[in-house]
């Protein structure tokens, strides 16, 4: 009897999760490949003025001089006030916010990078490797790959417009996954962000492609609608930022 009622309960638990499963059209597939979050860049220019906001809301204009980092992540800047002329150093857990523009330098280095994948031209905007618009940074306090100590660091927002439920910021040192080219020429397939540093509520996390299913409720498990029509085992890390942008849209209704 015990033998029949397991194999039954295996039974059904096969079928639920057979269930789950959504096959989605070629053109669905093209849709939620597309890389929605902006690029993230890790070095501003010091031709262009950067805005920087502190805690106690006093608001500071210059030209970046010096930016010290951790692992990646900006927690010190030093700036050229434009009107005094006078440098000044903050500490990331004195900032609130700060704006800049991207160098000119990433900027080419971004696009070498866009041309050199093939896959890019189906899936990304050339645009957003040559972006002109103001960069904005937030300060956060995140453990580092979730492993070291709490720290207040400046992170890249890099889904504004629709961060206002899950927010995601760059992450530096991220890997991209691997492809291959032939005869030296562009290189086919790879070239997907390995891993972001994630905010829903109070939780900051860093968040890696290995670790995206079981985070998968976490994220996106309170949207009922979102989660029948977008199971976990439906999807894939590659539609990351399709999913986020979704899940806000469906969320906010």
């Amino acid at each position: 009897m015990r033998l029949k009622t397991l194999l039954l309960a295996l039974c059904v638990a096969g079928t639920t999760a057979f269930a789950q499963k959504v096959k989605y059209t070629k053109e669905d597939i093209k849709k939620m490949e597309t890389y929605l979050f902006n690029e993230g860049f890790n070095s501003p220019s010091p031709k262009k003025t950067s805005t920087i906001i502190l805690k106690d809301g006093t608001t500071y204009k210059g030209f970046c001089n010096k930016i010290e980092t951790k692992k990646g992540q900006i927690y010190e800047v030093a700036i050229k006030d434009s009107v005094t002329k006078k440098n000044a150093t903050f500490n990331a857990d004195q900032i609130s916010e700060m704006y800049v523009y991207p160098s000119n330098a990433e900027k080419i280095a971004k696009v070498a990078k866009y041309m050199g994948n093939i896959r890019n031209f189906g899936t990304k905007k050339l645009t957003k490797n040559t972006n002109n618009d103001r960069i904005y940074f937030i300060n956060q306090t995140v453990s580092l790959k979730n492993k070291k100590d709490d720290k207040e660091f400046l992170m890249q927002v890099i889904n504004p417009g629709f961060d206002d439920i899950i927010a995601v910021y760059h992450d530096p040192r991220a890997k991209e996954t691997g492809g291959f080219s032939i005869g030296g020429g562009p290189q086919l397939g790879g070239g997907v962000i390995k891993s972001y540093y994630v905010k829903k509520g109070d939780k900051v996390m860093w968040l890696h492609k290995d670790d995206f299913e079981d985070n998968y409720d976490f994220l996106f498990g309170d949207n009922a609608e979102f989660i029948k029509k977008y199971p976990k085992k439906s999807v894939e890390w590659d539609y990351f930022s399709f999913l986020v942008n979704e899940y806000t849209t469906m969320t906010n209704g």
